[in-house]
């Protein structure tokens, strides 16, 4: 079956390769029925690709590599030794896996570490509240900032109320319509309510979704019955913590899979220094990068659980004072080292000709970043581990960019945009997957109408999987500042309500992954980037 398969890929391959290139500055010569039949006959090359990601040898493999690769490493912050060695690992990984022209490219990044953080509310009665330090957020002094508190749903709300903001702390309980339209309070909630004379901010989770739960005290769960004697009576500091470590584990399963964390009980039975790695994952807030503005004071700024910002404007609505304290660690370092990492398979006609698949391989410092974007990443790696393994070598050349500190503000694609913009004529799509991988929806896509219109016959290839919607709105942080230039630019679509309910969260670990969706989504876009990278012509522009 192997011999047959790479026989009928070659003999593709040759017929492809005996017509001329008719690309001439972007206008093509040919017919859309003659495109239309051109892209018709990958339908076999598009099944082979299919069978193998979802059906065949290779299936799960992308998901297992990605678990690896986070179980290894851990959450890989900008700055961090983790992303440092997330990259030397992949690095490593391409070349093994046989790709070429695998390569590191050197670019500086921002570097922030979160330090310790609590946020405690002292009227009108005492509650620890879950907070999540702000990309690039300043610390505050040591005895932390106690002030009291003003709750406003909008920035308009707060300019309106800016007398009575000056000396508390502004908490944004703003409504999540989406994500687009909602993140600039996290993004500008500092700057603005330091213009009105705020001491700090708390900003709603950016979140379609929370992942917060509290059980009262003295809630059992059935795990509990069986621990809790033990811990009692057990005087072995070390049987104690690998009982707390085994405990640990549980509720990090229980939260993914049911949302019912261990109770509190066990936690609390644990030696000192235990139970703190417990009780933080009873809740999680969503963390992201904000901005700071020149001649605007900074404040430090967190964000905070869903239902926390709800109870706080119940309470202030019915004439409760509420008053908090709160500590950060946060500190900015100078920018560190870093790289993005790049492999290829050259073209075999037009090696000079680009179609770049791509994901982040940077995360926050919560969670493990197998949601984002580790699934991003290692299905863009898969799509070219596909294509090898069918012995299939396109036109153009594939290649892959697995992009550094994506979560400060694309810094790496920005310096990969600077230093290769020159060729920008080459490029004839980029993709990002950066929103999930979970069962894909469509190609989101961004381009001119004929590119367009190729691009949904590209998809059509996909009825096997029965994903072949082409929607608007290809984009990406890291491709953008390629598409503003007129390169087509295309990305994944799945279920943004589950992608931002983990988004930035202690949830985003391998239990939020899927390997069956993964597959599929490998094989979208494992499709999309050989058939575009193949064609005899580049996608037209405007």
């Amino acid at each position: 079956m192997k011999f047959l398969l790479f026989t009928f890929v070659g003999a593709h391959l040759l017929a492809l390769n005996s017509g001329k290139a008719i690309f001439r500055n972007d206008t093509s010569q040919r017919t859309f029925q003659e495109i239309k039949e051109e892209i018709a006959r990958y339908g076999d090359v598009a099944k082979a690709i299919i069978d193998l990601a979802v059906y065949g040898k290779a299936q799960n493999r992308s998901y297992e590599r990605l678990a690896l690769l986070v179980d290894t490493v851990g959450s890989r912050l900008s700055g961090s030794k983790g992303l440092e060695k997330a990259i030397q690992i992949m690095c490593q990984n391409l070349k093994e896996d046989g790709l070429e022209n695998v390569h590191l490219e050197p670019v500086k990044i921002p570097h922030w570490e979160r330090g310790e953080e609590s946020a405690v509310m002292l009227e009108p009665r005492m509650q620890k509240m879950a907070i999540l330090g702000l990309g690039s957020s300043i610390g505050t002094p040591p005895e932390g900032i106690t002030a009291e508190v003003l709750v406003v749903t909008s920035f308009d709300e707060l300019r309106r109320r800016a007398q009575e903001a000056r000396g508390k702390i502004v908490v944004y309980n703003q409504p999540y319509t989406n994500y687009s339209s909602t993140v600039k309070y996290r993004v500008q909630g500092a700057v603005e309510a330091a213009k009105v004379g705020a001491l700090a901010s708390l900003i709603r989770s950016v979140a379609s979704f929370s992942i917060y739960r509290d059980l009262p005290h003295g809630t059992f769960h059935p795990l509990a019955s069986l621990l809790l004697p033990v811990l009692a009576t057990s005087r072995d500091r070390g049987r104690k913590e690998q009982i707390c470590r085994y405990a640990d584990l549980k509720i990090k399963t229980s939260l993914m899979n049911s949302l019912s964390p261990l109770a509190l009980p066990v936690a609390e039975a644990c030696p000192a220094g235990m139970a703190k790695s417990i009780g933080p994952l009873q809740s999680s807030p969503h963390t992201g990068i904000q901005e700071y503005q020149d001649g605007v004071p900074q404040i430090p700024t967190a964000c905070i659980t869903v239902e926390d910002a709800e109870m706080m404007s119940r309470m202030v609505s019915r004439g409760s004072k509420i008053v908090i304290q709160l500590k950060m660690g946060a500190k900015n370092y100078p920018d560190a080292d870093s790289f993005n990492t790049v492999a290829e398979i050259i073209g075999s006609k037009y090696p000079e000709q680009v179609v770049l698949v791509s994901g982040h391989l940077d995360s926050w410092d919560v969670g493990q970043g197998a949601m984002d974007d580790g699934g991003g990443a290692f299905i863009s790696w898969e799509a070219l581990s596909l294509i090898q393994d069918l012995g299939l070598r396109p036109k153009r050349t594939l290649r892959l960019v697995l992009w550094t500190a994506e979560e400060q503000g694309g810094v790496g694609a920005f310096h990969y945009y600077q230093s290769h913009k020159a060729n920008i004529s080459n490029y004839s799509l980029v993709m990002e997957s950066d929103a999930g991988t979970f069962l894909p929806s469509g190609l989101q896509f961004t381009g001119s109408e004929k590119a367009r219109a190729i691009m949904k016959e590209v998809m059509s290839l996909l009825q096997p999987i029965n994903v072949t919607q082409v929607f608007s709105a290809g984009e990406g942080t890291d491709i953008n500042f390629w598409i503003q230039d007129g390169v087509p630019g295309a990305s994944l679509l799945d279920d943004l309500y589950k992608y931002f309910s983990f988004h930035h969260s202690r949830g985003d670990t391998m239990t939020a992954m899927d390997p069956k969706q993964m597959n599929v989504a490998a094989a979208v876009w494992a499709v999309v980037s050989y058939v575009v990278a193949d064609m005899e012509e580049m996608l037209p522009r405007s």
